[in-house]
C-alpha cells in the first residue's frame, strides 16, 4: 500500500469517524483519571518534574477525596510500572492480608456460613498506602507532602461531585447509613449528596497530614492504625496491631503473553489478570481481524474464551504464598490450544468447567506517562461501593471488603486462611511491540479481563487508535455461568441477533453503560518521543497534559 494510499485511508477515518473524541498529545506528559481534578492533580506534578509514580500518588489521593465509594486509603492497590532508562517493568501488589485471628472456623462459631460481604469481617489489611510507599522509594522524586497537597486542598474545601459519582453515592445510602460514623462523613442529612454538590472531608484531609508528616508508619503503627483497631474492637473484629505494623506491599514480575507481535503485560495472582492473558492465547487461534470489528464472529468467540479462562481463573488462581499456583501451565500456548477445541464457532456454551493445567466493583483507574518516558499503570479499589461500609472514627475513609472474595470451602484454593490475601478482581494492564508502550486499565469487578483482551484486540487485530480502543461498545459478562452476556446498545442489532441466534442470553445496555467498566489510557511512541493521552466516556474523567509553567 503507498503512502498516499496511507494517507486517504487516514484522512477518511478521522474525518468520517465513530469515536467521541480525539486523543491528547503532547512530548510532555500526561495524567489520566477519571476526574479531571484528579489528572490535573497529576499533570501539575509531572509539570514540577515529578516522575509518573509520583504523579500517580498525587491522583490516587485526590480520587479517595473525589470518589470515596470507589477508592481510598482504606482499600488496597496494584501497578505496573515501566522505567524508560533501563526498559525494565516492575509490578506492585498492594493487595491486603487477612487478620491473623481470623479463621474459617472463627467464623462459624459465629455462626457465618458464607464470606461476609459487608462489615469488620470482610476486612483485609488496606494496601495502598504500604504500595504508596515503596513506589515512592524506588521511582519518587517528590516528598509524600508535596504529592498530598492537592488531595488535602480539595478534602477541606470541597469539590462538587460528578454525575457518575452521584449516582453511585446515591445506590449506597442504605449501605452508609447502617454505620453511624459512615453517615456521619458520608450522607448530608441522610442522603448522598446530588450532582453539582459540594462534599467536602476534613476528617480525611487530617488523615492525609498525618500521612504526609509520619508516611507510611503513621497509617500502620500510628493514630490512624489506632482507629482502624479500635473500630475492629468495637464491632468484635479480628485485626490485631501486628497483621498492621507488619504488612507490606510487595514487588513482584508482571506475568505475560505475546498477542500477534505485542506482549502484554499483567500482576500476577493473587489477581486476576491472568485471565486476560488466558483469553489472547485463545483469540489468538481465530482470525479476528477478518471477522471484523465487533462482528457476531468475534464477539461470539471471546465471549466463548472468557468462560474458558474465568472457569480456570475462579478454580486455580489464589495467593501464592499459600498455594500453588500453576501459572506457566495456564499460561502455556499449549494449554491455549487444547482449550480452545471447547469453543463452537456457532454454538454458545451454558456450562464451562475449569481445565486440569499441569503444575509446574468497585475501583479507580488511572495512568500516567512523564516526559522522560516512565509510565505507570494503576488501579486502586474498596471492592464494594465504600467497602465493608465501617470508616474508623475520625479517619474520614472507609474499610474495603476485599475479604469477601475469601470461600470457605476448605477445599478451595482460595480458602480464607490467617495473613493470607484474597483473590483480587483489581489488574492494572500494560502492552508493548517493541517500539511504543500503552499503560492501559478498564474497571469493573469481574469485567477487568474481558475488557482488558477486548481493548488489546482492538489495538492490535482492528488498528484502532487508544481513544477509539476504550470507547469502543463492549460486552461483558458477570456471572462464571450460563449464557448470558451484556452488550451495549452501540453493538448492531444484527450482531446481537446474531448472537442469540448462537444461544446467548443477550441483554441490552446503554450505548456507554458503566456496567462494561471505564478506563484510561496513555501511550509513548518511542522514536518521536511522543505521548499520547485518552479516557473513556463512560466514566467522569480525562487525560490532561502536563503544563507549561512560566
Amino acid at each position: 500500500m503507498t503512502r498516499a494510499t496511507l494517507t486517504t485511508d487516514y484522512v477518511r477515518t478521522t474525518i468520517d469517524r465513530s469515536q467521541g473524541r480525539s486523543m491528547v498529545l503532547t512530548a510532555r506528559g500526561i495524567a489520566a483519571s477519571e476526574h479531571p481534578l484528579a489528572s490535573q492533580a497529576g499533570a501539575a506534578v509531572l509539570a514540577r518534574g515529578g516522575h509518573a509514580v509520583d504523579a500517580a500518588i498525587a491522583m490516587n489521593a485526590a480520587m479517595g477525596v473525589l470518589a470515596p465509594m470507589a477508592n481510598g486509603i482504606g482499600g488496597d492497590l496494584f501497578a505496573i510500572v515501566f522505567d524508560a532508562a533501563s526498559g525494565d517493568i516492575h509490578g506492585i501488589n498492594g493487595s491486603g492480608w487477612s487478620p491473623a485471628a481470623l479463621t474459617p472456623d472463627r467464623l462459624r462459631t459465629a455462626g457465618v456460613k458464607t464470606m461476609p460481604q459487608t462489615g469488620i469481617d470482610s476486612v483485609t489489611v488496606p494496601g495502598a498506602v504500604a504500595a504508596w510507599d515503596q513506589l515512592s522509594k524506588r521511582f519518587g522524586r517528590r516528598s509524600l507532602a508535596d504529592l498530598l497537597a492537592p488531595a488535602i486542598r480539595l478534602a477541606d474545601e470541597g469539590a462538587p461531585v460528578t454525575e457518575l459519582t452521584a449516582a453511585e453515592w446515591q445506590g449506597s445510602e442504605e449501605h452508609l447509613g447502617a454505620e453511624p460514623e459512615s453517615a456521619r462523613v458520608y450522607l448530608h442529612d441522610g442522603r448522598a449528596p446530588r450532582v453539582g454538590e459540594t462534599f467536602r472531608n476534613p476528617d480525611l484531609a487530617n488523615t492525609y497530614r498525618q500521612l504526609a508528616a509520619g508516611g507510611r508508619d503513621a497509617f500502620y503503627a500510628g493514630d490512624i492504625a489506632t482507629a482502624i483497631l479500635s473500630a475492629s474492637q468495637r464491632r468484635h473484629g479480628a485485626l490485631a496491631p501486628a497483621d498492621l505494623a507488619e504488612y507490606e506491599a510487595e514487588w513482584s514480575v508482571p506475568l505475560s503473553t505475546t498477542y500477534r507481535g505485542w506482549t502484554v503485560y499483567e500482576m500476577p495472582p493473587n489477581g486476576q489478570g491472568i485471565a486476560a492473558l488466558m483469553m489472547l492465547n485463545l483469540l489468538e487461534h481465530s482470525p479476528i481481524a477478518a471477522y471484523g470489528h465487533n462482528s457476531i464472529e468475534a464477539l461470539h468467540v471471546l465471549i466463548e474464551a472468557k468462560k474458558l479462562a474465568y472457569a480456570d481463573m475462579a478454580r486455580h488462581v489464589a495467593d501464592p504464598a499459600a498455594c500453588q499456583v500453576p501459572i506457566d501451565a495456564m499460561l502455556s500456548k499449549d494449554y491455549a490450544a487444547q482449550r480452545v477445541r471447547r469453543i463452537d464457532p456457532s454454538r454458545a456454551c451454558a456450562e464451562v468447567t475449569s481445565g486440569l493445567p499441569s503444575k509446574g466493583s468497585d475501583t479507580t483507574y488511572l495512568s500516567v506517562v512523564d516526559r522522560d518516558g516512565n509510565m505507570v499503570s494503576l488501579i486502586q479499589s474498596n471492592f464494594a461501593n465504600f467497602g465493608s461500609g465501617v470508616v474508623p472514627e475520625g479517619t474520614g475513609f472507609a474499610l474495603q471488603s476485599r475479604g469477601g472474595l475469601f470461600t470457605l470451602d476448605p477445599s478451595h484454593a482460595n480458602v480464607l486462611a490467617p495473613r493470607k490475601r484474597p483473590l483480587h478482581t483489581i489488574l492494572p494492564g500494560f502492552m508493548t511491540d517493541g517500539v511504543t508502550h500503552i499503560a492501559f486499565g478498564i474497571m469493573g469487578g469481574w469485567n477487568q479481563s474481558q475488557a482488558h483482551a477486548q481493548f488489546v484486540s482492538n489495538v492490535v487485530d482492528h488498528g484502532l487508535n487508544i481513544q477509539a480502543a476504550l470507547e469502543a461498545a463492549r460486552v461483558t459478562k458477570l456471572t462464571f455461568t450460563g449464557n448470558d452476556v451484556l452488550v451495549e446498545s452501540r453493538i448492531p442489532a444484527a450482531v446481537r441477533a446474531g448472537l442469540s441466534a448462537n444461544g446467548h442470553e443477550v441483554q441490552v445496555h446503554g450505548s456507554f453503560s458503566n456496567m462494561v467498566g471505564g478506563g484510561q489510557a496513555v501511550m509513548r511512541v518511542a522514536a518521536t518521543g511522543v505521548n499520547y493521552g485518552a479516557s473513556d466516556p463512560r466514566k467522569d474523567g480525562a487525560a490532561i497534559p502536563e503544563p507549561f509553567l512560566s
